[in-house]
């Protein structure tokens, strides 16, 4: 696709802690935390002003879906507004706590895992054209995200190997470790129609919401949920490019994987990248050979179309001196950019400094601190105030897309509807497709193409049903 429209879901985990007390469940807090939200539109499950989704997922888990958007900065600041948005509900949340006598403390982590074992997710959404050929493109994008997390993991301390999902299936190191991702050794398959049952890193459920005679979604859930933004900027721009690469129809290597989900705990516990990968034909390649791989094609892609958005030379670059710095195992050249990279120079530093092996108890604490979106306390945030992080975006890119859609998807039109039926006091309920103004009989905005950005349509409903008296 010439222009793709792209999005992501994000759950939190939320834990509380209180000095004397029994702490409230996840559950309890989520819904103190989504009082407001109801109370603004009159359900725990709403479209908010610049066009995203705001809800609580199976399990209570608040989660936050960006708006559609076409363009990787307004992504990464419709995103990064979601954790602003998500923190204001906290801190109204511990209010409404503690006037009903629960004043202990709400964390709320955009990580994978909890300490109970469970797993949530960061979702992509990447629109593809329905005459792709959706099996033969997601086989060809398979060992590609499979190797991603060399590029695009959290980083995570393992303290228990054994204690780690299907541990008894997938042996590995048995000795405390930091790998690559949070998220692979809670992936069952490779890819599947169910998104929590199996947890597949590809979900094939067919959910357009948009014309499906032309398009579908593909749902990628087998990423780490970011705190870096020079790391999702890597992890959406490089996704996308291998879609192009894919979609233009050049004929990649035959690299499927023998066993997908081996494959993904293999690659995240070899912080060097070289273990080797049995593929499906007998060969072997190491997970840096296979990014080593897909570079070079996306280098040689470039040469011959050329770029198309202008993000592109920083990806390269970074991809680049990604798989260089594992090649060298020397990781000063991205350790203010990648996230798995900022995390272990922390830690390595912290347990250096303190003695401590990777099974202390502290460096599972300070794990879980990287992930605390709260911004004067949670550990990423820390180092990104003081330089050791990168940054794509400045604070006033973020603080708009609180409020503000992207101008090109029909994310502009859903803004325009809720403005004006709240200015005007009218009862509305919408989801990706439709905006309904819930009167009898019901005013129905129906918009298929979600590259609609004519604002006139809105407005001729809303005059229509003001003509008519309601």
């Amino acid at each position: 696709m010439e222009t793709r429209i792209i999005g992501v879901e994000t759950e939190y985990g939320v834990h509380t802690v209180h000095p004397t007390k029994r702490p409230l469940a996840p559950d309890e807090v989520a819904r103190y935390m989504f009082k407001p939200v109801v109370s603004w539109g009159n359900s725990s499950n709403v479209f908010i002003p610049n066009g995203s989704r705001l809800y609580l997922d199976v399990g209570s888990h608040p989660e936050y879906a960006t708006a559609e958007t076409t363009r990787l900065d307004e992504l990464l600041a419709l995103d990064a507004a979601g954790d602003s948005i998500m923190h204001m509900l906290v801190t109204q949340a511990r209010q409404a706590m503690a006037k009903d006598g629960f004043d202990g403390d709400v964390y709320l982590y955009r990580n994978n895992a909890d300490s109970l074992g469970n797993s949530y997710g960061s979702h992509e959404n990447y629109m593809i054209e329905r005459t792709t050929q959706y099996r033969r493109l997601t086989q060809a994008l398979l060992p590609f995200l499979v190797t991603r997390q060399l590029i695009a993991g959290n980083g995570v301390v393992i303290k228990d190997p054994a204690a780690l999902p299907l541990a008894d299936q997938f042996p590995g190191r048995s000795e405390p470790h930091f790998a690559f991702s949070q998220r692979a050794d809670y992936m069952h398959e490779a890819i599947s129609s169910s998104s929590t049952r199996a947890r597949p890193m590809i979900n094939t459920r067919d959910e357009p919401h948009s014309d499906s005679t032309k398009y579908r979604r593909l749902h990628v859930i087998v990423g780490d949920s970011n705190m870096s933004e020079t790391t999702q900027l890597l992890r959406f721009g490089t996704t996308d490019l291998l879609l192009r690469i894919i979609e233009s129809g050049k004929p990649l290597q035959n690299l499927q994987l023998a066993h997908p989900v081996r494959a993904i705990r293999q690659t995240s516990h070899d912080l060097t990248g070289q273990t080797p990968l049995e593929l499906a034909d007998g060969r072997t390649m190491t997970a840096l050979e296979l990014q080593e791989f897909y570079l070079t094609q996306a280098q040689e892609f470039l040469a011959r179309q050329g770029p198309h958005h202008e993000h592109l030379e920083q990806i390269m670059d970074l991809w680049s001196r990604t798989l260089d710095a594992i090649a060298s195992q020397n990781y000063s050249a991205i350790d203010t950019e990648i996230d798995w990279a900022i995390k272990h120079k922390f830690m390595t530093a912290y347990a250096n400094k303190n003695n401590l092996d990777w099974d202390a108890a502290r460096l599972v604490q300070l794990d879980m601190s990287y992930h605390d979106i709260h911004p004067q306390r949670g550990l990423f945030n820390l180092l990104e105030a003081r330089g050791a992080a990168a940054r794509v975006l400045t604070d006033a890119q973020v603080q708009a897309a609180h409020d503000n859609p992207p101008a090109t998807t029909r994310a502009l039109l859903r803004h325009r509807f809720i403005e004006t039926a709240r200015a005007m006091g009218m009862d509305y309920s919408m989801d990706w497709m439709h905006m309904k103004l819930n009167y009898h009989p019901l005013h129905t905005l129906y918009v298929r193409d979600p590259f609609e950005t004519d604002i006139s349509i809105v407005d001729e409903l809303f005059a229509k049903v003001a003509s008519a008296g309601h």
